[in-house]
């Protein structure tokens, strides 16, 4: 993925990152070498949003579509500007099924972060790529993407800073505009989609990575209610289960995080299932957002989800000491008691998910890998290299379950017992 605008923006940072194969013992098989960017680290709290492991040569470029009449339907950017998406057409026997897909990118949880991603791809099309890749996924190639590589895919660009979720009717804060508009903006993308031959489709998969697969679970039922009713519909969150836990210091860093976005943004009042008595950071956590979902949902996640460990379980703040500074940047430096700790994390995932385990037709791959997103990538969605659990790679599971082949509820041993993990190291650790 070439270097976005958004990477030149005075908050961002380039990062440099590679990838290692983990033996049953820790030890490295083999070395990827490539060099690659991860641009607009604009949060107070950094965020990681899918990073491509290696370009795929043979992956399509796709236009960028900017939203009509987005003004007119106020369904607009953090900046004001039109919203958009990227949409390659299907063909043959995918020609009336749609693959839609939630870009990620983190939050913004005050004015200043963002001012900040107004000035970036993540809050303005004026910054967006004219054209991006499709790849795993979302890729046209039968190797790479063999149950869904003839549909018509949709990539959503996220540019509201609150998961496609706000809906602020004013502008100005602290006179300065800004438009926290994530739901209309989904609504109106919707329409255009539906338009554009949506409405027919007989199959339809919602997905979304990190952020956006929080939206993915935000909108999953909205998104089954705009379809014909006997067609199938199904959505799946990559990377998106974000957890409610301690940090390392004891505090609860990302509810925190989560309750500055939901006043900011006045997201309280679109979650039913939030009491009262519930902190408003809780009602955004996906626990909780998806005990009202109806919707059969795949749940895909990495046991030891790398934004996570570096942004909720030890966050640079709560390690004065930078005692976790190398665990947090290569989970083969992490000590016995840091293990011991990321273990309990994992243990936390498979908690928060007991009652979901027990509905059939939702599906579940949790890897054992130091990873984020995983399903834009060729190299992890479906190659000879891609993680498997149980022999199969995510492509092989999500297809399995979308159409109805099986039951499926992959569950990764511990680290390191998976000698099939790509797992990312850093070559710095993020910075706030």
């Amino acid at each position: 993925m070439p270097p976005s605008p958004a990477a030149s923006a005075p908050a961002s940072r380039h990062l440099r990152l590679w990838w290692r194969r983990r033996g049953r013992a820790g030890a490295v098989a083999a070395t990827f070498a490539a060099a690659l960017l991860a641009a607009a680290l604009l949060l107070s709290l950094s965020y990681f949003a899918s990073l491509p492991l290696a370009p795929a040569s043979s992956s399509a470029l796709v236009g960028l579509t900017l939203l009509r009449r987005a003004e007119e339907k106020g369904a607009l950017c953090l900046d004001g500007s039109a919203p958009g998406y990227h949409l390659q057409r299907g063909s043959g026997s995918g020609s009336q099924s749609w693959l839609i897909h939630l870009e990620g990118g983190g939050w913004c949880r005050n004015l200043k972060s963002c001012a900040s991603r107004q000035k970036s791809m993540l809050g303005s099309s004026h910054y967006m790529e004219h054209q991006v890749e499709f790849a795993g996924m979302l890729s046209d190639d039968e190797d790479q993407n063999p149950d869904f590589h003839n549909w018509n895919k949709v990539k959503i660009r996220y540019c509201d800073g609150a998961s496609f979720s706000g809906n602020v009717k004013d502008e100005l804060q602290n006179g300065t505009k800004f438009f926290f508009r994530g739901q209309r903006i989904w609504e109106a993308v919707m329409d255009e989609l539906l338009m554009k031959g949506l409405r027919h489709a007989k199959q339809a998969f919602l997905t979304g990575c990190s952020a956006g697969g929080l939206a993915t679970y935000i909108h999953c039922d909205g998104f089954r209610a705009l379809l014909p009713k006997d067609s199938r519909v199904k959505c799946l969150a990559d990377g998106g289960f974000f957890l409610d836990v301690e940090d390392i210091s004891k505090q609860r860093t990302l509810r925190a995080f989560y309750s500055d976005v939901v006043r900011l943004q006045d997201l309280k009042r679109k979650f039913l299932h939030c009491s009262s008595s519930m902190d408003p950071g809780q009602c955004f956590f996906p626990r909780e957002v998806v005990k009202d979902i109806r919707t059969p949902v795949f749940i895909l996640n990495p046991a030891y989800d790398a934004w996570q460990v570096q942004h909720v379980l030890a966050p640079e703040a709560s390690d004065p000491q930078h005692s976790w500074q190398d665990c947090r940047l290569d989970i083969s430096k992490c000590s016995p008691d840091q293990l011991e700790i990321l273990q309990g994390f994992r243990e936390e995932l498979h908690d928060a998910m007991r009652e979901i385990k027990q509905k059939k037709d939702w599906g579940i791959f949790i890897d054992s890998c130091f990873i984020h997103c995983q399903t834009l990538n060729s190299l992890t969605w479906h190659s000879p290299s891609s993680p498997r659990v149980n022999n199969k790679t995510m492509a092989e599971a999500v297809g399995d379950w979308f159409f109805d082949r099986r039951e499926v509820k992959e569950l990764d041993c511990e680290y390191p017992c998976n000698p099939t993990c790509h797992n990312l190291v850093f070559s710095k650790p993020f910075k706030g």
